[in-house]
């Protein structure tokens, strides 16, 4: 099957959820202070000013290395991440569910501290299978995100094929897209997510080499936004990591 020229994954802006998390897991609660279900989660005012400051970036890149299509999470963060970060670029968008955030069935909403107090069993039966092949009742698995992940890689290079295509989507994906694309195995991705946190409107990518083959190029990359006047979000202020 024919390659992508380069792929990019933007993880949405700063979102009113992460806010409200960050406060709950801090103070000890057990539920997450949310008004709006999942695929609702607006951005916050730093969120907004990073998406827009993610769009300066791609405005100033060459033309050769400008994405030529979005595709975007349905999720409103990230719709509204890529609203802001690609107006006046006339690149394409379109939509897609499988780049939707990792659903956790039972467990939304709740920090881990309510996950061990109300569920110990499920506690217990993740801590078990461990965190890639753990599926919470009504919810995914990370390998349940990854088949969906796996789909839609095969239709982005039958469709787009030696073309430069940009996602916009959430933490779990860029770690699952790092999986797909570079062959990890389950041990190499769960040090990944050991190690890294994926930064509010970061950059992770992948270019084609001489022989056609992805690989990757950046990251968890927030150097845009400090250059573009934009702090990355306090508990996210991480460094581009080379790969």
């Amino acid at each position: 099957m024919a390659e992508l020229a380069a792929l990019w994954i933007v993880r949405h802006g700063e979102s009113t959820a992460n806010v409200a998390a960050t406060e709950a897991e801090s103070t000890g609660a057990e539920l997450i202070g949310l008004t709006h279900r999942d695929a609702d989660v607006p951005l916050s005012p730093t969120g907004e000013q990073q998406a827009r400051a993610t769009g300066r970036w791609l405005a100033e890149l060459p033309q050769r290395r400008r994405p030529d299509v979005a595709v975007v999470s349905p999720y409103l963060r990230a719709v509204r991440t890529a609203e802001l970060a690609l107006d006046g670029t006339g690149i394409p968008v379109s939509r897609d569910e499988r780049l939707r955030d990792r659903e956790l069935g039972v467990l939304d909403g709740l920090t881990g501290h309510g996950v061990a107090s109300r569920f110990p069993d499920e506690a217990r039966r993740r801590a078990r299978l461990g965190k890639f092949y753990y599926r919470p009742p009504g919810g995914e698995s990370w390998t349940d995100v990854a088949l969906r992940l796996r789909a839609l890689l095969g239709d982005l290079r039958r469709d787009h094929a030696d073309r430069r295509v940009l996602l916009f989507g959430h933490d779990a994906l860029v770690f699952l897209l790092r999986y797909l694309v570079e062959g990890l195995t389950e041990p190499e991705l769960m040090a990944l997510t050991r190690q890294h946190v994926i930064a509010n409107c970061s950059v992770t990518g992948w270019a084609a080499d001489a022989e056609g083959r992805l690989v990757p190029d950046t990251f968890n990359d927030v150097t845009h936004l400090r250059q573009q006047g934009a702090r990355p979000t306090r508990e996210d202020e991480v460094h581009a990591e080379p790969v």
